[in-house]
């Protein structure tokens, strides 16, 4: 059993994010194995939040190049966390807006 911590690596702070959040939705870097059961326990657990509804999203590395050398950065998975309308807000956004 892995801790909801592991499977929460960071919030995504965006503009496109941040619109969400007026509609109860919070972006999150996730560990790319975590399904989004896990994910929504994981935000339930650390935020103390009801989760509705978890979309998840694989992102691909982008190319990038160093003067001559061609690499790319590495992929990584964006879940978007719907709350219920009950619900209260996640503190750690409602000091960035």
């Amino acid at each position: 059993m892995r801790n909801a911590y592991d499977i929460i690596i960071k919030p995504i702070i965006s503009e496109k994010a941040m619109d969400g959040m007026q509609s109860k939705k919070y972006t999150f870097k996730v560990a790319s194995d975590a399904n989004k059961i896990e994910i929504k326990n994981a935000v339930e657990e650390i935020f103390g939040v009801e989760v509705e509804k978890v979309t998840t999203i694989n992102m691909k590395g982008k190319p990038r190049r160093v003067r001559y050398v061609m690499g790319k950065t590495s992929a990584w998975k964006k879940a978007i966390v719907k709350l219920t309308s009950e619900s209260k807000t996640i503190e750690f956004f409602d000091s960035l807006m």
